[in-house]
């Protein structure tokens, strides 16, 4: 068996074939998620609840967690961007699509990058909670300047640092925290066996 490729920095850059279908998969089903959470977001956000507008970026966090999974449990350069991009495509092709069109493909994109920059920043080697938190806290904040160009570009600076707390605040507990804990169960389940989190928690048994 050949051993992992590694890069200067002494991070595994070798994908085998179960990493590349895992993004994949990871992608597909996280995408489905999204569309149906698309058809959701604004019966939701139009709630009295969520009278300030800049405060329904709070149900913004679900479409952050596809790049923190992929890079929490694929651990490579390039699994979390590969995974919410994918994400964001399929959420686009779904039967009805959504309502924010191709537009989507570039939110995947700064979602996944965001994300995809914490794990670079320490090596993809953490991947505790706090990490999941940070990278989703990232994602968040570059989706939230994204979205001051592109979908509120009249509001005032206010508005605009409001709506990236609320992002923030959603990202942290939504795409950081409960993904984490949710690729804990799925480890405790034997599904990930094949990969860090399955492998930790082998070890803690």
């Amino acid at each position: 068996m050949s051993s992992a490729t590694t890069s200067k920095n002494g991070f595994d850059v070798h994908y085998r074939t179960i990493d590349l279908v895992t993004i994949a998969t990871l992608g597909v089903a996280f995408g489905v998620i999204f569309w149906g959470w698309n058809k959701a977001y604004e019966p939701l956000s139009d709630l009295a609840v969520f009278g300030y507008p800049p405060s329904s970026a709070l149900l913004a966090g679900v479409w952050l967690t596809a790049g923190v999974a992929g890079g929490l449990i694929v651990r490579k350069p390039g699994a979390a961007l590969a995974t919410e991009v994918i994400a964001a495509a399929v959420s686009l092709v779904v039967i009805g699509g959504n309502q924010w069109g191709f537009s989507t493909l570039a939110s995947g994109f700064w979602q996944g990058l965001g994300a995809e920059l914490v794990f670079l920043l320490l090596f993809y080697r953490r991947f505790g909670v706090v990490v999941a938190a940070l990278a989703g806290l990232v994602a968040a904040s570059f989706e939230a300047v994204y979205e001051w160009s592109s979908y509120y570009p009249d509001w005032g600076f206010g508005y605009k640092l409001a709506h990236l707390g609320f992002f923030g605040l959603s990202g942290i507990v939504i795409a950081g925290v409960g993904t984490y804990f949710l690729i804990r169960a799925l480890a405790r389940t034997g599904v990930l066996d094949a990969f860090g989190p399955g492998r930790e928690q082998a070890v803690e048994v």
